[in-house]
């Protein structure tokens, strides 16, 4: 695979707008009146949407299904693949590869495919993590996304690719994707129209068709977007990036903390499992020596104690600009005995693709280049600093990062809508 030069910070979505739209962000029923409009039958959409979805055709003139004339004219009005150029790495001995994806504007995303062979009570599973922004508002000073900055939000066909590419590699081995993770880059929950048009596209039988419970949305704590997930009733996972129960650490490892506190955000978590009969996910990366004491562990478990809840410890992985590193197994494993104790189902998940920068943003953050030794000083000794601050129970006073205060999780604007 040629070695893609990313071009992370995208100040708008003119570029990519002014190309044509990405035919996985087609609903069947804009398929058909794209047919309609030129005196075809509905059923081509149907031809279209198998040779996207099913076939894993390279482009509209694999589609022989289709008249030439109508294959030319569905080339020329939609893109068949919003990935321009993609990057492999693998690991972990072929069951972790990491792909770098270019599209159509030079921005550059990523995602993670992963293999679980089948074990004891457990299937087998092959995972894609993806994302759903281009680099990150939240900034969370633990994540290498965070370090890039926000670019631009992802349309949905853009997001969908990601899926699409991973389902052709899988496909070619004999398996099949089982479940979709919203856990690369970027917050779904900021992006939420996109990210709700490709899910309904994943779960929709006419395309991805899989099952609803298959796919989790994750969240930094978008307390607006909650509330409108609620609402709308959706059978996926809902999973929230907790780290920390207290509120001045929380501050710290996760700057949406200072628009909506931990207590909040876990409060329109528990109203959504109450509403959808769903568990929530609660992802705690541990920090050695910063979230992993007695002390955190029990704000936890008051926190969570009686939900419909499992919580996910995860050992950090390495980022270059911070001064932490993963919290020794024993302390995750007092950590988790506390909160079982408490009640709360608690799994301990491994590190996968540590070589090749697996996490989240890590090896877009490497190829973007790496900051200055006087810049990764100058976060390493704030976040010392806030990170003692913390410690001793004083908040923040910094603000909530930029773009994130309102939140609502609404609409996007007219100009990035597909």
């Amino acid at each position: 695979m040629p070695t893609v030069v990313p071009t992370i910070i995208q100040p708008s979505l003119a570029a990519i707008l002014a190309l044509p739209p990405g035919i996985s962000g087609e609903t069947p029923e804009s398929l058909a009146a794209w047919f309609a409009a030129r005196g075809e039958p509905s059923f081509r959409a149907r031809q279209v949407l198998d040779a996207a979805w099913r076939t894993g055709a390279a482009s509209p003139d694999d589609i022989t299904t289709l008249p030439a004339p109508l294959r030319a004219a569905l080339a020329s009005s939609f893109r068949w693949d919003t990935v321009a150029d993609s990057e492999l790495q693998p690991s972990d001995r072929g069951a972790t590869e990491k792909a770098l994806h270019r599209l159509g504007d030079g921005v550059v995303i990523e995602s993670v495919l992963m293999h679980f062979p089948a074990s004891a009570g457990h299937r087998e599973r092959n995972t894609l993590c993806i994302s759903s922004q281009a680099g990150c508002a939240v900034g969370c000073p633990f994540c290498a996304t965070g370090e890039l900055g926000f670019g631009r939000d992802l349309l949905a066909a853009e997001i969908l690719d990601q899926v699409r590419h991973a389902a052709r590699r899988v496909a070619a081995r004999g398996r099949r994707l089982t479940n979709i993770v919203f856990m690369g880059m970027g917050e779904p929950l900021l992006n939420l129209d996109r990210v709700l048009e490709a899910v309904e596209a994943l779960n929709d039988p006419k395309r991805f068709g899989l099952g609803a419970r298959h796919i989790t949305v994750s969240t930094s704590g978008v307390v607006p977007g909650i509330r409108r997930l609620t609402a709308l009733g959706p059978q996926f996972t809902l999973a929230v990036s907790l780290h920390a129960a207290r509120d001045p650490l929380r501050d710290v490892l996760v700057p949406l903390n200072r628009r909506w506190p931990v207590a909040e955000v876990v409060a329109v978590a528990r109203e959504h499992a109450g509403a959808t009969g769903r568990r929530i996910t609660y992802e705690v990366t541990m920090i050695g020596g910063v979230n992993d004491t007695d002390t955190d562990a029990n704000a936890m478990a008051d926190l969570l104690r009686g939900d419909l809840a499992h919580v996910n410890l995860i050992p950090m992985n390495p980022v270059a600009h911070t001064p932490w590193s993963a919290s020794p197994m024993a302390v995750i494993e007092r950590f988790a005995a506390i909160l079982r104790a408490a009640g709360i189902e608690t799994t301990i998940r491994h590190n996968r693709g540590q070589e090749i920068g697996a996490a989240c943003g890590q090896l877009a953050a490497d190829h973007a280049g790496a900051p200055t030794p006087a810049v990764v000083a100058h976060r390493r000794e704030r976040l010392v600093a806030q990170s003692a601050a913390a410690l001793r129970g004083e908040r923040s006073r910094e603000p909530a990062p930029v773009g994130v205060g309102g939140g609502t999780g609404g609409p996007a604007p007219a100009e990035a809508r597909e």
